[in-house]
């Protein structure tokens, strides 16, 4: 594995340790419009992305994480026919965020043309969370910790 590529050292994080794998996260999802798709994130996390050109969008969603939006147009280009054809009939996976106002993202979401998926309740892992699907099929889900 290439030198600083992983991070070796451990640290505690209130009663669960953690070990840094990656020191910066990119996810970054494939949708048919990028004009469109950066509306719609504009609008849920409600602030401009830290990037825009053509090709790619990215939003801050920490300090080492990022939400990528690209083209998949562009992606099928990079990668060649090897790749299937994108499609939104079936999600294959889910951005599963906590935030201090679960209800409100959600509300944002839904308000810039999400499909509720889930309402917001209480769920068996101790989170609240709510679930919808993006423009393009993506499952997204605002969560929040359950305080006692």
């Amino acid at each position: 594995m290439p030198q600083g590529h992983f991070k070796k050292a451990d640290f505690k994080s209130g009663s669960v340790v953690c070990r840094v794998l990656a020191l910066k996260t990119y996810f970054i999802l494939y949708v048919a419009s990028q004009e469109r798709s950066t509306e719609f994130y504009k609008k849920i996390f409600a602030s401009e992305p830290v990037l825009f050109v053509s090709g790619m969008t990215e939003f801050a969603l920490s300090d080492n994480c990022l939400l990528g939006i690209m083209p998949a147009v562009d992606i099928k280009r990079i990668l060649g026919p090897l790749l299937p054809e994108p499609s939104i009939k079936h999600p294959s996976g889910e951005i599963y965020m906590i935030v201090d106002d679960p209800l409100e993202y959600h509300k944002r979401a839904l308000s810039a043309g999400a499909i509720e998926l889930s309402p917001l309740k209480e769920r068996g892992w101790g989170d609240i969370a709510a679930y919808s699907l993006d423009l393009d099929g993506n499952v997204l889900v605002f969560a929040k910790k359950i305080t006692s």
